[in-house]
């Protein structure tokens, strides 16, 4: 028995438009066509479409089902597998996201609400990169730091915003000003800036052990978006994030001596 092209779609629950696009790209031809020229498709076609359709569902792209159709001894069992291992990575990553999702709203819920202007006064042009954050916290996803950092944000007062802004602020000046004026990054003036940097993180946030700075200030200089959170790009100098991070390992080396210096 033969359907048309009509028939299949409305069996398939898929538009005539995609059962014309398989016929183009090769992987579903119909057998044949009537007097009039249009498709018609039989009970193998249909089998074929099955077989597509519940491959495209697990996520297979076309050109892997073409591959997995056109070879009779292909191993389809290693595709499957191949793809049940990338799904539970997915749903893994997706289980992640919907944990960064919840606690954003909890400190949405729980922490300061600040109008459009109050948000400016307290902030300035510090801005969060959402997709920066939202990676970050995947990054960090399970350290105790990261939750304790989360919770006492979430518990800061539009005071306590204000104060730590400002602290930032003078802090930002102070390093703006080492680097133009020269100053090494391994120099007393250079590391001082560091370590105070690192105890506002511990001050304000959570504890930050001179290994987790060292982490933080890898991160200033491998991502604007990370260093856009202490110099917003308006104050940025080429090299300040690659100084900064310099300045933070140097800090912390002379605070934590390397096994060879213990020799």
């Amino acid at each position: 028995m033969s359907y048309s092209v009509g028939q299949v779609s409305a069996f398939a629950g898929v538009t005539v438009r995609t059962l014309h696009h398989y016929d183009k790209a090769g992987l579903l031809s119909p057998s044949g066509r009537s007097h009039s020229g249009y498709r018609l498709y039989d009970d193998a076609d249909l089998a074929r479409l099955q077989q597509i359709l519940f491959y495209r569902e697990l996520g297979f792209s076309l050109d892997e089902i073409a591959a997995i159709l056109r070879d009779p001894q292909a191993n389809a069992v290693e595709y499957l597998r191949d793809r049940q291992r990338r799904l539970g990575e997915e749903i893994a990553r997706l289980q992640r996201l919907a944990e960064v999702a919840e606690r954003a709203i909890e400190v949405q819920q729980t922490g300061v609400s600040l109008t459009p202007q109050e948000r400016f006064e307290v902030f300035g042009e510090i801005t969060f990169d959402l997709s920066y954050a939202t990676e970050a916290e995947l990054k960090w996803a399970g350290s105790e730091g990261q939750r304790q950092s989360m919770a006492r944000a979430a518990a800061h007062t539009k005071e306590d915003w204000r104060q730590l802004m400002g602290e930032a602020a003078a802090w930002r000046a102070e390093l703006l000003a080492a680097f133009d004026e020269g100053e090494p990054s391994d120099g007393e003036r250079a590391m001082d800036l560091a370590e105070e940097h690192r105890l506002h993180i511990s001050r304000w946030f959570t504890s930050c052990p001179y290994d987790m700075h060292r982490r933080i200030a890898d991160d200033f200089a491998a991502d604007p978006r990370a260093f856009a959170l202490v110099v917003p790009p308006s104050q940025a100098r080429p090299g300040l994030a690659a100084y900064t991070c310099r300045a933070v390992h140097a800090n912390a080396a002379r605070h934590v001596p390397t096994p060879e210096e213990h020799r």
